[in-house]
């Protein structure tokens, strides 16, 4: 004997009606494999209806299938009115449609002016919150120098320790290898013209005004400013900061302000360390490969080495030291309460202080050289 044929199969038609297109469903659409038909290629305006008076049941794949064809439809000149369809699956269509804009649409135009526009904001967003930060910081001072600041000596000279002293094996290692490249690719430049003495005016001003200090403050950011991010993240994770605060201690002088102020003391001499590490590989390079006597390198470097270099060298490398302080802290100071929301933070650190030291880095070097210095 034959199946019998099922009594509510499942059917769905386009019908027009005047300025109108009407999608009728019908039977039982719950389980169904089937699709719905395509929407008619005539249908570039006017209004879409949908009649599921003889709907029986439906599951997610007609909601799929309505997404897949009223999705492309141009909106406007095309619109939707969902009252004909089941409560339910109106709210999922009518979510679907309005999450996921059709491409190359007015809709979809306007969902990236407002993507652009979430963007924007939220830029600006975190420009004023970078700017109440340094604002803070800049009011923690002032509260050290009248004697009013609740911060401890031993945590200044404690973050100064851990952030000079044990910074130095890295700031050596990257100042000797990137100070042999600088030397050796400008002196096989200068050999071609018989110039190998000025390699040591070479060296001495490229590492002293620029190298060193954009090495240290690179390594600041990698080394330090991600430990301040993780140290005060896992601090507000603890609810170690809402302590303090409870307690009438104003954090930013308790936990930024003594690392704030060790990488400015630490900063400058860690650059000079880095001069001379790179001015050092400099001699070797001149005088083990390039035949310069020694006595030639050192008169010449004495000669390059003039107190505006110095003093620029050291200036760039205590701006960066003190951005990477406050890159550190301010994302740290704004983590969340979560495991991942400080490994966010801590990643956040080192990009934004790196950014940051770029873009001074450039302001600085363009100032500089209009004042002729």
């Amino acid at each position: 004997m034959a199946p019998s044929e099922p009594t509510h199969a499942a059917s769905a038609q386009w019908l027009q009606q005047d300025n109108a297109w009407v999608l009728g469903i019908a039977g039982e659409w719950r389980g169904h494999r089937g699709n719905l038909p395509d929407v008619p290629t005539s249908l570039v305006q006017g209004e879409v209806r949908f009649d599921t008076a003889t709907l029986r049941s439906w599951d997610a794949a007609l909601a799929s299938g309505l997404w897949q064809r009223l999705n492309p439809l141009p909106r406007p000149p095309v619109q939707l009115d969902l009252d004909g369809l089941p409560e339910g699956l109106r709210e999922i269509v009518s979510l679907a449609l309005t999450d996921a804009p059709a491409a190359d649409t007015p809709g979809a135009r306007t969902g990236r002016i407002a993507a652009l526009g979430v963007a924007t904001q939220a830029w600006w967003s975190e420009g004023r919150r970078s700017l109440t930060f340094v604002g803070e910081v800049l009011l923690s001072v002032g509260r050290l120098l009248r004697g009013r600041s609740g911060m401890r000596w031993s945590d200044l000279a404690w973050q100064v320790e851990q952030t000079g002293p044990r910074s130095l094996p890295i700031v050596a290692l990257v100042s000797f290898l990137v100070g042999l490249i600088v030397a050796y690719m400008g002196a096989a430049q200068l050999q071609r013209f018989g110039a190998q003495n000025y390699i040591a005016d070479l060296v001495t001003v490229g590492v002293v005004r620029e190298v060193a200090a954009l090495l240290v403050g690179i390594v600041l950011a990698g080394r330090v400013g991600a430990a301040f991010a993780a140290q005060i993240g896992s601090m507000r994770a603890n609810e170690e900061v809402d302590a303090l605060a409870t307690l009438g201690v104003n954090p930013v002088d308790f936990l930024v302000l003594p690392r704030v102020l060790a990488l400015l003391i630490v900063g400058p001499l860690l650059t000079a360390f880095a001069a001379l590490v790179g001015m050092a590989v400099g001699w070797l390079v001149a005088v083990g490969i390039y035949g310069v006597t020694s006595l030639e390198y050192v008169y010449a470097s004495a000669q390059a080495m003039t107190l505006p270099h110095a003093l620029v060298g050291l200036v760039k490398g205590t701006a960066y030291a003190v951005l990477v302080a406050l890159a550190g802290c301010l994302q740290g100071m704004s983590a969340g309460r979560s495991a991942q929301a400080v490994g966010d933070a801590t990643t956040a650190a080192v990009v934004q202080a790196i950014v940051w030291i770029v873009v001074v880095a450039s302001v600085l070097t363009v100032v500089f050289q209009q004042l002729g210095w």
